[in-house]
C-alpha cells in the first residue's frame, strides 16, 4: 500500500512519511548483506531509513548516508571469546544503540524500531520507544541464541534459560517478525508464541545486482589443476578445523597434490586455524585471505571449481540457512557440505552432503567433483536456476514489503482505535 493511500484509509491529510530504524550488532552496514538487502529495499519503495551498527574494518566513519541511507555507527570493544567480553560488547551496544536511537528520534524520526539480532537484548530499546512514544517493533531473527549456547557449551541450565526469556520477551513485544527459513518460522510461533500472520519468511537471498560471475584467475589455484574455496567467519561454529582434516585426507589418505585450498574471512580463530594448518603441513596447499572486497571474492569464487561449507553439525547450524550457500549457487558452484536440515533445503541437488563430521568421506566427495567435469556444471547450473527463479532477493523483498505493510495496518488499526476511544470520551464528558 502507498503512503498516500495509507494516509487517506487514517484520515490523515497530507503525505505520510513511513520512516524506519534497523538496529544491527553482529557486523558493520553495509557489510552486514541481508540488513544492507532490506534497507536497500525499504528506501526504494519510498522508506526514510537509518541504520544503527558497530563501527568495523572499512566501515569506521560515525555518520555517513549510502544510497539515501543513513548510517549511525557506534564504538564496540574488541571481540573476545569469555563471558566477561560478551557482557563488555553488549553492554556498549546496548548503551549507544540507545543514545544513538534518541538522537535519530530527534532528527530524522522514526516510525519502526526493527531489531536484528543477536543478540536478544535490542528489544529494551524497542520498549522504551513503543511504550513511552508508540513506535512500531519488528524482530528480525538471524539467529537462534538459546541453540548456539547448547551448541556452544553442550549443555543447557541457568544461562540458556536466560536467553529464552530474552528471547520470549522479544518476541513478546514484537508487532511482527521475520524469519530467515522454515525452521526460524517455526520457533516462533511454538517458543515465541507469535500469531502465524504476523510471522514473515524472508530468507537471505544474494541480490544478483551484486553477485556475479568474473573472469577467472588462475593465480589463485597455485599451479594446481583444481582449486577449492570456503568464503564465510572463520569461528568454531564453521568448523575450519574439520575442513583442515579434509584436506589432509585429500593429501595423504588419497595422496592427492593437484588440489589447491583457498579460506576467504576472517574471525575469531582465524590465527588458531593458521597454526592448525602448519601443524598439519598444509600451509602450501591453503590460502587465507582474510576479508576482501567483492572484485576478489567473486574472483576467488568464479575461478573455484568446487565450493565447500564445512559448518559443524550443530542445532545452530542445522536450522539455519547459510549466505554462503546461497552465493556459491548464484555462481553456479557444486559444493560439498555436512547433512544438515536448512543446507539441504537451500542447496538440493547443488550439493553432494557428507556424513556429519566424516572429514574422509568429505574429502571423497570434493575429489567426486573435482574429476567429474560433467557433473559438477550439472549440478552448478541446477543452483543457480534455483537461485534465479526462487531465491535471490527479487522473490524475498516482496516477503519483507509484506512484513511492513502488516506493521502499518496494525498501526492504521491503533490509530483508528485512539480516535474512537478519544471520541467515546468526549461524548461522556459532554
Amino acid at each position: 500500500m502507498a503512503a498516500d493511500a495509507w494516509a487517506a484509509q487514517s484520515g490523515i491529510n497530507g503525505p505520510v512519511r513511513r520512516r524506519v530504524l534497523i538496529i544491527v550488532e553482529n557486523l558493520p552496514v553495509p557489510f552486514d548483506r541481508r540488513v544492507w538487502s532490506e534497507a536497500s529495499t525499504l528506501s526504494q519503495h519510498g522508506y526514510e531509513v537509518s541504520v544503527i551498527c558497530p563501527k568495523g574494518p572499512g566501515a569506521t566513519a560515525s555518520f555517513e548516508i549510502i544510497d539515501g541511507i543513513a548510517i549511525y555507527r557506534h564504538w564496540l570493544p574488541r571481540e573476545g571469546r569469555g563471558v566477561l567480553s560478551y557482557f563488555a560488547e553488549y553492554g556498549a551496544a546496548l548503551f549507544w544503540e540507545f543514545v544513538l536511537s534518541l538522537k535519530i528520534l530527534a532528527t530524522r524520526g522514526f516510525d519502526v524500531v526493527h531489531a536484528c539480532n543477536p543478540p536478544d537484548l535490542i528489544f529494551v530499546v524497542g520498549a522504551f520507544h513503543k511504550f513511552l512514544f508508540g513506535k512500531s517493533f519488528i524482530y528480525d531473527q538471524h539467529d537462534i541464541n538459546p541453540e548456539f549456547f547448547e551448541a556452544k557449551f553442550e549443555r543447557r541450565g541457568f544461562l540458556w534459560r536466560v536467553l529464552v526469556l530474552l528471547e520470549r520477551m522479544t518476541f513478546a513485544l514484537s508487532d511482527v517478525s521475520v524469519a530467515p527459513n522454515q525452521s526460524y518460522h517455526a520457533i516462533a510461533i511454538e517458543r515465541g508464541r507469535m500469531n502465524p500472520d504476523r510471522v514473515f519468511v524472508v530468507r537471505s537471498g544474494p541480490n544478483l545486482s551484486r553477485v556475479r560471475t568474473l573472469p577467472p584467475d588462475s593465480a589463485w589455484k597455485r599451479g594446481r589443476k583444481f582449486l577449492v574455496a570456503y568464503v564465510g567467519v572463520i569461528g568454531e561454529p564453521e568448523g575450519i578445523d574439520l575442513l583442515l582434516e579434509t584436506i589432509k585426507h585429500i593429501r595423504r589418505g588419497r595422496d592427492r597434490d593437484d588440489v589447491q585450498f583457498v579460506i576467504v574471512g576472517s574471525g575469531p580463530v582465524l590465527e588458531e586455524v593458521k597454526k592448525l594448518a602448519t601443524a598439519f603441513e598444509l600451509d602450501e596447499l591453503v590460502t587465507f585471505t582474510g576479508r576482501v572486497d567483492d572484485e576478489t571474492l567473486f574472483t576467488i569464487l568464479s575461478t573455484a571449481d568446487v565450493c565447500v561449507n564445512p559448518d559443524r553439525p550443530n542445532t545452530v547450524n542445522d536450522k539455519s540457512t547459510m549466505n554462503k550457500i546461497m552465493e556459491y549457487m548464484a555462481l553456479g558452484r557444486p559444493i560439498v557440505q555436512f547433512d544438515l536440515t536448512e543446507g539441504r533445503v537451500s542447496a538440493g541437488e547443488a550439493s553432494l552432503y557428507a556424513r556429519n563430521t566424516d572429514t574422509a568421506e568429505f574429502g571423497d566427495k570434493i575429489l567426486e567433483l573435482v574429476d567429474d567435469p560433467v557433473r559438477r556444471d550439472r549440478m552448478g547450473a541446477f543452483g543457480q536456476k534455483r537461485i534465479r527463479d526462487e531465491l535471490a532477493w527479487d522473490h524475498e523483498a516482496a516477503n519483507l514489503l509484506g512484513a511492513y505493510e502488516k506493521v502499518f495496518s496494525l498501526r492504521l488499526s491503533s490509530i483508528r482505535q485512539r480516535r474512537a476511544d478519544a471520541l467515546e470520551l468526549r461524548q461522556r464528558d459532554s
